[in-house]
């Protein structure tokens, strides 16, 4: 059986670690389909993994990437045939599965979503994660009736993956936007993205009173911590708070008052273990009326190989990253 190349995360007696190494399929989970991997890309997940900074697979060794896009070479179950283009995120790729920083990926069945007729591999994985996460937030803000007329949606963490996606999908579907940074010089950037205005963090009002001048219309929030405490206080009746990450704190030191003085609503956003018929119709409206203007040229930070993947870890775990590292791996496919 032909070996192939893999970013495989170890356990070791000093730690966790990752390296580029040779394996087989017989080396991978277990699943009814094998795809030749032509994208991945890096999320915050992945970066804590392969820099041994966060426990995030479920077993030891494992292909590190939670997300892939490539053909299939060969499938067990009838829904996949070899030559189709398919996608997978999240999922527990990466966690409990072998994931997508290889060439080659075993992959469930139930995992895999067929490519969608607007996207192309490398939009899919500029996408990824980070774009179906922030999908599913706006899927659920207009569940619970989040409307442009209540006002604009502040969204956090706007430079990094999910938080740059958000503002061009709100923007898509006819909100207003406000993207709250710690990185204020990026402010040409987020307003090409699709903010209406941008907010330094450090000016946000400290916590004090249980409830202040309510401002927005919703959110969606990246950073938890004092940061999502204050938009609890700042979002207006009946808004929508759609909570995704914990990049300042995974604390939330808050009141029940803006839940029963105002009824906003805080929404949990969980991206690996969502109904099949939900991720389909997020996928699709990706690749339709939600899709993001310009995705390479205003979302991809940069296109890497897979050697280069540590290195861009250490970048995400610092902060310094804007936009979406895309990883070529078979990039002709």
């Amino acid at each position: 059986m032909s070996s192939f190349q893999a970013l495989r995360v170890h356990q070791g007696p000093s730690g966790r670690s990752a390296r580029l190494e040779a394996v087989t399929l017989d080396d991978l989970t277990p699943g009814e389909v094998i795809v030749e991997v032509a994208y991945s890309c890096l999320n915050y997940k992945d970066a804590l993994a392969v820099t041994g900074k966060g426990s995030i697979a479920r077993g030891y060794p494992r292909t590190a990437g939670i997300d892939l896009a490539g053909v299939v070479a060969a499938s067990s179950d009838p829904a996949y045939r070899p030559g189709d283009r398919v996608l997978a995120t999240g999922a527990g790729l990466g966690e409990s599965l072998d994931g997508g920083l290889a060439e080659r990926a075993r992959v469930p069945a139930a995992a895999l979503v067929p490519l969608p007729r607007g996207l192309s591999l490398i939009e899919a994985m500029a996408l990824g994660t980070a774009g179906f996460t922030a999908a599913l937030a706006l899927r659920r803000l207009l569940e619970n009736h989040q409307s442009p007329e209540r006002g604009p949606i502040a969204v956090t963490g706007a430079t990094g993956g999910v938080g740059a996606i958000a503002l061009g999908l709100l923007q898509r579907a006819g909100f207003k936007t406000a993207a709250i940074t710690g990185k204020p010089d990026c402010a040409p950037y987020l307003r090409e993205l699709g903010a209406d205005e941008v907010v330094p963090r450090d000016s946000l009002a400290t916590a004090g009173k249980p409830l202040e001048t309510a401002v927005w219309g919703g959110a969606i929030d990246n950073l938890g911590g004092e940061t999502l405490a204050y938009l609890m206080r700042t979002v207006k009746h009946w808004g929508n708070i759609a909570c995704i990450g914990l990049a300042q704190s995974p604390a939330l030191n808050t009141t029940v008052m803006p839940l029963i003085l105002r009824g906003v609503s805080l929404l949990g956003i969980h991206s690996v273990e969502v109904p099949r018929p939900w991720r389909l119709a997020i996928w699709d409206k990706l690749a339709g009326e939600w899709k993001p203007r310009e995705i390479e040229r205003l979302i991809v930070r940069a296109i890497i190989g897979l050697e280069e993947v540590p290195g861009a870890c250490e970048k995400l775990i610092a902060g310094e990253a804007r936009g979406r590292y895309v990883v070529r791996i078979g990039g002709h496919l």
